[in-house]
């Protein structure tokens, strides 16, 4: 059984995973306004990614017994300035997350429980690779602030290969 103070972490990141989820199709469809069809297309993706880290943390929940809470999530941000706060605000969420992801896996090891320790070093690994995707399109986007269709051309070149799934991933729910 994992420890209750990571459980109710565990509980508290889904409503995080959620939220990101939101932010990140509000990030899309900022960028569908603006007929930035590629920027709208990674943000799309990465918001299906986020549904799917909380789906991954909810079937962890379900496989160990525990009925998980949905939970609601607040209002995203929907309006931007340029085009660089969207993306900025997507690498400020990343190292947020990277910081609660961390946190729960060291909840886990202070508590002994090795199971959930172990979930978590997924994520871990997960959030360098987010924050690092994150941090080049923010260098991307603030040269391209100007011409928008630069940042475009860059994902059409850097980003157009849809990458493989991750074997190592953990199911998530529904899947």
């Amino acid at each position: 059984m994992p420890a209750q103070p990571f459980l109710d972490k565990l509980q508290e990141q889904i409503a995080y995973e959620f939220g990101a989820h939101q932010q990140y199709v509000a990030n899309a469809v900022y960028f569908d306004a603006q007929t930035l069809p590629r920027l709208a297309a990674f943000f799309y993706a990465q918001a299906l990614e986020e549904r799917d880290h909380a789906m991954m943390m909810v079937q962890y929940l379900l496989d160990q017994g525990i009925d998980p809470i949905i939970p609601g999530v607040d209002a995203p941000r929907c309006s931007f300035d340029d085009i660089v706060a969207p993306v900025q605000l997507a690498l400020d969420q990343e190292r947020r997350v990277t910081d609660q992801i961390n946190t729960l896996a060291a909840t886990a090891r202070d508590h002994g429980d090795y199971a959930s320790e172990n979930f978590m070093q997924w994520f871990i690994k997960e959030q360098v690779e987010e924050v690092s995707s994150m941090s080049d399109l923010l260098t991307v986007v603030e040269r391209a602030r100007q011409n928008p269709l630069l940042a475009e051309d860059w994902l059409a070149r850097e980003k157009s290969g849809g990458e493989a799934p991750d074997p190592t991933a953990p199911p998530p729910a529904g899947a």
